[in-house]
Parts: structure tokens; sequence; C-alpha cells
């Protein structure tokens, strides 16, 4: 199941995700917000990092205006990589490299077509492991 959560800026967007989720018969639970009233990215953001973090949801995926406000807020918990990406390679990168579990995107600043390549390389690309995973291993703040 893959968790989604943003703020009133990537609303859209989100839509758009559900949307392409639906279609691909991709189970989510969407963690807010739930229309275009401004709200505050940091109270959806963490909704989602605890459903990830739980084992709730596998991956999520987060946007707001810029991607960074909501992408700061996932990262301040432990279990989160949350990645923010604006083009497909990076998507893929970031799995690769960072076994990413959270793919933010700026709904500002990327147009759905690109968007939903990002998302489809972020669900189908695997981490690679090896000398990636002993970096990942080191991110924790104890």
């Amino acid at each position: 199941m893959i968790g989604l959560a943003s703020d009133h800026a990537g609303f859209a967007l989100k839509q758009v995700v559900k949307q392409y989720l639906s279609e691909n018969n991709i189970a989510y639970k969407d963690y807010g917000c739930y229309d275009e009233n401004s709200c505050d990215y940091s109270d959806f953001g963490h909704a989602l990092a605890q459903a990830v973090e739980q084992g709730e949801a596998e991956r999520g995926i987060g946007i707001c205006g810029s991607g960074e406000g909501i992408a700061m807020t996932l990262n301040k918990h432990q279990g989160i990589r949350a990645a923010l990406v604006w083009m497909e390679e990076i998507a893929r990168l970031t799995r690769q490299h960072n076994d990413a579990n959270v793919l933010v995107m700026p709904g500002r600043f990327i147009q759905p077509d690109e968007a939903l390549r990002c998302v489809k390389a972020f669900l189908e690309t695997p981490f690679e492991g090896g000398r990636h995973q002993k970096r990942i291993d080191k991110m924790p703040v104890h």
C-alpha cells in the first residue's frame, strides 16, 4: 500500500497520482489534505511518515508547493528516507542508491506527465544494495 500526503499546493497533483494508482490497481491511502484550503504540510507529512515507519504503508508519496517543506518534515523521522524528485532519472537513482521510501514532488514546479513518470520509476525501481547499504546504515542519528 502506498501512503499519500500533500498540502493545499500539492492537492491537485496528488489527485492525478491517485488516479494513476487506481488505474494501475495499486492500493493507496490518503493521509490528507483533502481539499485546496490552506493547510500545513507538516500535519500530513508526519501522518505519512508514521504510516511508513509503522509498516502501514510500504512507501509514500508527499507533495507540497516546492516539495521542500514536506521533505524536511518527513526526514525528521528516523525511519524515513524522503527524496525530493522532479525528473524520472532522479526517481530511479534515489531508489537504486538511497532506498528512498518516500517520493516527494514539487506540486507547483512539475508537470503531471513528468510526475507520473517519476511515480512509475519510484514504484518499479529496486534498491541495488551492496555498497549503498553501508551509506544508508550511517543515516540515522543515534
